[in-house]
């Protein structure tokens, strides 16, 4: 699939980030196998051939005052859009609940990966499955650290 944005329950994810941040950070992962609620931010990218802003919800977590995504794409053999984005222009804007936050991404590495990996997998199981499904491809971890 192109643009995950337009899949009915991320679109109405975004629309209730845009209105109601508050009641969109918190969501509700049952539906796709997940333990329950969990926090979500919404990312915007930079679209590496638009050049268009691209909003997208994603479960976080937190580590000291950075945020950390997962590029998972649910276990997928190639990177999400997102990510690719991310990796073409860095530099990218957040909402998290209703705090806006400018952020640079970066990836993880090494021991700092494999920590993160873990607490990512704690709050979602289903990324140890996704990783299963990825084959060789080794899912990032992507850490947002804000920036003035």
């Amino acid at each position: 699939m192109a643009d995950f944005s337009e899949i009915p329950w991320i679109k109405e994810h975004i629309e209730l980030y845009r209105t109601d941040p508050e009641r969109a950070r918190m969501w509700d992962s049952t539906p796709l196998g997940g333990p329950g609620m969990l926090p979500t931010l919404l990312l915007t990218t930079t679209g590496r051939k638009s050049g268009e802003p691209r909003a997208l919800p994603l479960i976080y977590g937190e580590a000291w005052d950075s945020y950390v995504i997962v590029a998972s794409k649910g276990g997928m053999p190639t990177h999400p859009a997102w990510y690719l984005n991310l990796e073409a222009k860095p530099e990218c804007e957040l909402m998290v609940g209703p705090k806006p936050v400018s952020a640079r991404a970066r990836v993880a590495q090494g021991e700092e990966r494999e920590r993160l990996w873990k607490q990512m997998a704690e709050l979602y199981p289903p990324y140890d499955k996704y990783q299963e499904n990825a084959g060789t491809r080794t899912i990032p971890v992507v850490v947002l650290d804000p920036v003035s």
